[in-house]
């Protein structure tokens, strides 16, 4: 079962304003409210966890072809490798 990282979607909250993580199915659905505070919030995506024999070179992620994202500054991520997806993310 994957964890899930959700965050408030509007606003800041004393118990949740970084957020908070859930471990569920993946058949269940997605949470609308904080359970500590009721807020409304958002499944966000999260980073993925490569080790062992995975690569994430940027020929190997073409070669799968894949799409990956470099920081590029404080909240800016640009596309260095791929063809799918925004040139640049916003965060």
């Amino acid at each position: 079962m994957p964890t899930y990282v959700y965050a408030p979607t509007a606003g800041h909250c004393p118990q949740c304003e970084r957020g908070f993580e859930v471990f569920q199915r993946m058949a269940e659905e997605r949470l609308t409210a904080c359970p500590a505070c009721g807020q409304p919030c958002e499944r966000r995506i999260s980073a993925v966890a490569l080790g062992g024999k995975y690569s994430t070179s940027n020929d190997k992620v073409k070669q799968l072809g894949l799409t990956k994202y470099q920081k590029a500054g404080d909240g800016v991520y640009e596309r260095v490798v791929g063809n799918e997806g925004p040139e640049h993310i916003f965060r």
